[in-house]
């Protein structure tokens, strides 16, 4: 019973000591000694900057070829979610780029929101932001034909990509909200071997 009492009394020495010495070696080797301690922080982890991602929502759909799936990517780069920008791209199975927009974050908030801005807090537009990406590419957002029959050439639109489109019963149109509040129809158009707005 002795040896167990002094080996656990030696152990709760030998701790003090080793915090002792940690604590005046920190205190030794800080400028401000007022101030807690901060270790330098590792060289692996990198600073958030304006490039860093912040967040990544992804998709796969029918858009430029009816037998392979094209990528859509929307990814939220800068150093804060508020100001930060909102990188639209589209992607063929093969890699190469069909579509690449940037547009601010705050593009993605509801209109409704938007519209009330000033009751709204900065953490309440954060969650509005993140929302409207999870929900940037649901299934409803997608529509064939891209440009129904019925439809007449919108005044703001080219009108030979529009043609393009019209033409093709099996285009896929995506609907989204571009910088400014803008409602975009984005549709392949396989004549001209590139993506298209053919509304907005």
């Amino acid at each position: 019973m002795k040896k167990i009492v002094l080996v656990a009394t030696c152990l709760s020495v030998l701790l003090q000591v080793s915090s002792c010495i940690t604590t005046d070696k920190e205190a030794g080797t800080a400028r401000n000694t007022d101030k807690p301690y901060t270790p330098v922080p590792d060289p692996s982890r990198g600073r958030v900057t304006n490039r860093t991602v912040l967040r990544t929502v992804n998709a796969t759909h029918y858009f430029s070829n009816t037998k392979t799936k094209d990528n859509f990517v929307l990814q939220l780069r800068g150093t804060k979610i508020l100001n930060a920008q909102a990188r639209f791209v589209i992607l063929t199975s093969t890699g190469d780029t069909l579509r690449k927009e940037l547009m601010p974050a705050t593009a993605l908030i509801d209109k409704r929101m938007a519209a009330d801005g000033t009751a709204a807090t900065a953490r309440d537009r954060e969650i509005a932001i993140l929302q409207s990406m999870n929900a940037f590419f649901k299934e409803d957002r997608f529509t064939q034909p891209a440009v129904p029959r019925s439809l007449r050439l919108p005044s703001d639109v080219d009108a030979q990509a529009w043609q393009a489109v019209r033409e093709d019963t099996k285009a896929v149109g995506f609907d989204y909200t571009a910088a400014g509040g803008k409602e975009r129809r984005l549709a392949y158009a396989k004549k001209l071997r590139k993506a298209v707005i053919v509304a907005e």
